[in-house]
C-alpha cells in the first residue's frame, strides 16, 4: 500500500511539474514581449530548462526506480514549492501590470487635462476677441450724445445680449478652473462700503429695467475694511442678484441684506442674503441646485436665459473662501440665498488718500495686432482725453520705446498673443532696457487670455496688471490711473 502511495506522489509531482513548466513558458513569453528584456531574453529559458530536467528525473525515478516514502515526499514537495513560487511570481507580475496601467491612466488624464485647458484657453481667446469688438463698439456708440433714440434701444439690446454671452463664457472658464483646482483666492484689503455701493448701483439698474423694487439693508457697524478677495465676493453676490432679478416678474421685489453673525478678535462672520418674490423652486430640486448644468424647468431657459452654471460657480468660489452658501425656496413664492463668510477685519482707519490722477493728456502705447481692438482701445482712451499710439506687435513696440525719450509714454497696454513677438517677451525686453524709465513704465496686459495661469505669466514677465477682454472701460481707466499714480 505504501509503495502505491509513493508512486502516486511521484507521478502527481510529475504532473504538477508539467503544469509548472507550462506556466513558466507562458510567463517567459509575456516577459519577452517587454522591450527591456531584448538583450537578456535567453535568461528566461534557464528556469524552464531546469524544470524540464527535474521532470525527467521524476519520470526516471517513477519508471526505473523504487522510490521510498522520503524520496517521494521530497519530489512531491519540490513540485508544490515550484508551484507556489510560480503563483507568487504571477501575483507580483499582476500587481506590476496594474500599477503600470494606473500610471498610464494618470499620465493620460494629466495630458487630457492639459489639452482641455489649452483648448479652453484657445477657445476663450478666439471668442473674447470678437466679443471685445462687439461690446467695445457698442459702448462707444451708446456714449455718442447725437445717437438717434430709435437706434439707442436696439444697441442697448445688443449690449445686453453680448454681456449675457460673455457671462456664459466666463462661467464655463470658472467652472473649469474650479474643477481643475486652479482657482486661487486672493487676500487683499478692500472697503466693504465701496463694494456694496458699486453693487447697489448695478442691482438698481437690473431691477428697474424689469420694473422691480430693489431694497437693501446693511446692519449698523458692519462697514469697514476687510481682508479677502473683493473681486470674487462681488462676483458671487452679483450673480445671486442677477438671478433674483432674472427670475422675478414685475411687480416683484429683490432684497439684499448684510449682517454680522459673530465676531472673534479680528475675524468677523458676515451673512449676505439675497431674497426675491420670483418663480421659486420645488423642494426636490433644491438638492441639485448647485450641480452644474441643472435647471428645474427647461422652459424657463428660453424665457429667462441662463445655462445652469452660475450657482455651481458661486458655490465653488464660496467653498474656497471657507464660507457656506445655502438656499430656501418655495414654488411660486420666491427664493432666499444666504452666503455666510468669515472675513478678517482690518484697522478702521483708512489709508491716506492719494490725489486723483487724470488721464487727460497722457500718452498710452497700445500694442495690439488686431486693428479693430486697437481702435476700440484708442477710442476709449480718447473719451478720457488721453492720447494713444499703436504698435502692431511686440517688436514694433520695442523699437518705438527705444526711439522715444525717457518718460515719453505714460503707460503701455499690451496684448499677449501677437505675431513676430508676443506681449510676454516684449514686456521682459522692456524691463531689461538700459534706461531710467524701463523699470517704472506701467505695462498692463489687455488680452483675451483670461486664465489664472495667463495672469501669473503676465506678472512674471514684469507687467503691472492683467485685464481681460472684452474691455471694461471703467476698470481700464481705474487701472491706468492707479499705476500711473504709483
Amino acid at each position: 500500500m505504501i509503495r502505491w502511495v509513493n508512486y502516486a506522489m511521484v507521478y502527481l509531482g510529475s504532473a504538477l511539474m508539467v503544469y509548472n513548466i507550462y506556466g513558466f513558458v507562458k510567463y517567459a513569453r509575456f516577459v519577452q514581449k517587454q522591450k527591456a528584456w531584448d538583450a537578456s531574453r535567453w535568461l528566461l529559458n534557464v528556469p524552464i530548462l531546469l524544470l524540464v530536467l527535474f521532470l525527467l528525473g521524476y519520470l526516471g525515478i517513477g519508471i526505473f526506480g523504487r522510490p521510498d516514502l522520503l524520496v517521494a515526499a521530497i519530489l512531491f514537495g519540490g513540485s508544490i514549492f515550484v508551484f507556489v513560487m510560480y503563483l507568487l511570481l504571477s501575483l507580483i507580475t499582476q500587481r506590476i501590470i496594474e500599477n503600470e496601467k494606473l500610471k498610464a491612466e494618470l499620465i493620460a488624464a494629466e495630458e487630457s487635462s492639459r489639452v482641455k485647458t489649452s483648448f479652453l484657453s484657445s477657445v476663450s481667446h478666439e471668442m473674447r476677441t470678437p466679443m471685445n469688438v462687439i461690446l467695445g463698439l457698442n459702448s462707444i456708440a451708446l456714449k455718442n450724445p447725437a445717437l438717434p433714440s430709435e437706434l439707442r434701444e436696439p444697441l442697448e439690446k445688443i449690449g445686453l445680449s453680448a454681456k449675457h454671452l460673455l457671462d456664459l463664457i466666463n462661467n464655463i472658464l470658472d467652472m473649469n478652473r474650479i474643477e481643475s483646482g486652479e482657482y486661487t483666492i486672493k487676500s487683499e484689503r478692500f472697503s466693504l462700503r465701496e463694494m456694496l455701493t458699486q453693487m447697489d448701483a448695478i442691482a438698481v439698474t437690473l431691477c428697474h429695467e424689469k420694473g422691480l423694487t430693489y431694497e437693501t439693508d446693511v446692519q449698523d457697524g458692519i462697514y469697514g475694511d476687510y481682508l479677502g478677495d473683493e473681486t470674487e465676493l462681488r462676483h458671487v453676490l452679483l450673480s445671486l442678484l442677477d438671478n433674483a432679478a432674472k427670475y422675478t416678474d414685475a411687480p416683484g421685489t429683490v432684497r439684499f441684506s448684510v449682517e454680522g453673525v459673530s465676531a472673534d478678535e479680528d475675524k468677523r462672520l458676515l451673512r449676505f442674503t439675497v431674497a426675491d418674490t420670483g418663480i421659486g423652486m420645488s423642494e426636490e430640486f433644491l438638492t441639485n441646485l448647485f450641480t452644474p448644468f441643472t435647471q428645474e424647468d427647461t422652459s424657463s431657459t428660453s424665457r429667462f436665459g441662463g445655462g445652469g452654471m452660475s450657482l455651481a460657480v458661486a458655490k465653488g468660489i464660496v467653498d474656497r473662501m471657507g464660507g457656506r452658501i445655502s438656499a430656501e425656496s418655495e414654488k411660486g413664492r420666491g427664493s432666499v440665498f444666504t452666503v455666510t463668510l468669515p472675513l478678517m477685519s482690518t484697522a478702521s482707519e483708512a489709508p491716506p488718500e492719494e490725489p486723483e490722477v487724470s488721464l487727460e493728456g497722457r500718452r498710452i502705447l497700445i500694442v495690439e495686432d488686431i486693428p479693430e481692438n486697437a481702435e476700440i482701445a484708442a477710442d476709449l482712451l480718447e473719451l478720457e482725453g488721453a492720447e494713444s499710439e499703436h504698435a502692431e506687435n511686440g517688436q514694433i513696440a520695442l523699437c518705438m520705446i527705444e526711439r522715444s525719450t525717457e518718460n515719453y509714454y505714460d503707460a503701455v497696454l499690451m496684448d499677449l498673443r501677437m505675431p513676430v513677438m508676443d506681449g510676454l517677451e516684449a514686456a521682459r525686453r522692456i524691463r531689461a532696457m538700459d534706461r531710467a524709465d524701463a523699470k517704472t513704465l506701467p505695462i498692463i496686459a489687455l488680452t483675451a487670455n483670461a486664465f489664472e495661469s495667463d495672469i501669473q505669466q503676465s506678472l512674471d514677465a514684469g507687467m503691472n496688471a492683467h485685464l481681460a477682454k472684452p474691455t471694461d472701460a471703467d476698470l481700464l481707466y481705474a487701472t491706468l490711473k492707479s499705476h500711473i499714480r504709483k
